[in-house]
């Protein structure tokens, strides 16, 4: 036998069979490594789709609530509105109130001082203060001397005063005493308190007495000594400080109807 091939052939046929043992297990290796990395990009195609599908789930879930904060947005923006229209509609009722009274009280003002003459507005001082009529009458034109008594002297200016407070129905009338700082000295007079309030009593009965002013729209107080508006040390200003005022306002009840409509907050 081995005369029929020769040792070159042999050996020839033993390098074949080597190399083809090589080559198969190179490609045998070959395979595998593809099957290993199929393998990860099947388990990496699958991670993906599962994010793919998380991230489907989660964009429907964003939709869903960006729609129902748009809807509630939208309903918090149209109630927005409606409340500032709401708070701008009392604002201007407010404002159309008050101008209207500020308009009135001047018009009073106007029309009472037009009505004194020269001589009375030396003994009658007539201001607007925010929206009030303050009429500041002296005492010595008011009173008999050291006493409570209305005055002949004064009821000529009294009567356009009650005429002024009757045109303007719509107003309250605060009568209001004041003195100056020196003790009374009278029997039925036990401080300058009383002084005040029947010096301001006196004016409201006679206002409602003689001159047909409704009591019902008028109060009387006192303030005695405590609201000066000039120093007491000097002559001047003790006359200054005895002084009775009327103060005519306007009645509060559209005040207090707007205050009770206020939207709510």
């Amino acid at each position: 036998m081995t005369s029929c091939v020769s040792k070159k052939q042999y050996q020839e046929a033993v390098d074949a069979r080597n190399a083809a043992e090589a080559k198969y297990n190179e490609q045998s290796l070959s395979l595998r490594e593809c099957e290993t990395n199929n393998k990860n990009i099947e388990r990496m195609l699958t991670s993906a789709q599962r994010e793919v599908s998380d991230l489907k789930t989660a964009n429907t879930a964003l939709q869903a609530s960006l729609a129902s904060s748009v809807t509630s947005s939208g309903a918090n923006i149209s109630k927005l509105v409606d409340e500032i229209n709401a708070s701008n509609k009392y604002i201007k009722q407010l404002v159309e109130a008050k101008s209207k009274s500020d308009s009135l009280s001047l018009a009073l003002t106007n029309k009472l001082t037009r009505s004194l003459s020269r001589e009375e507005l030396k003994d009658v001082d007539v201001q607007v203060l925010k929206g009030v009529v303050y009429i500041s009458l002296n005492d010595n034109m008011l009173y008999k001397s050291g006493s409570y008594e209305i005055s002949p002297a004064a009821a000529e200016t009294l009567s356009k005063i009650a005429k002024i407070i009757t045109d303007y129905s719509d107003y309250e009338v605060l009568i209001e005493g004041n003195t100056d700082d020196v003790p009374i000295s009278k029997t039925n007079i036990r401080n300058n308190w009383d002084l005040s309030c029947l010096r301001a009593s006196s004016v409201v009965q006679e206002l409602q007495n003689r001159y047909g002013v409704n009591p019902s729209r008028m109060t009387a107080g006192g303030r005695g000594e405590y609201n000066p508006i000039a120093d007491n040390a000097t002559d001047d200003g003790r006359t200054r400080n005895r002084r009775t005022q009327i103060i005519i306002t306007p009645k509060l009840d559209q005040f207090m109807e707007l205050i009770d409509q206020a939207p709510a907050e």
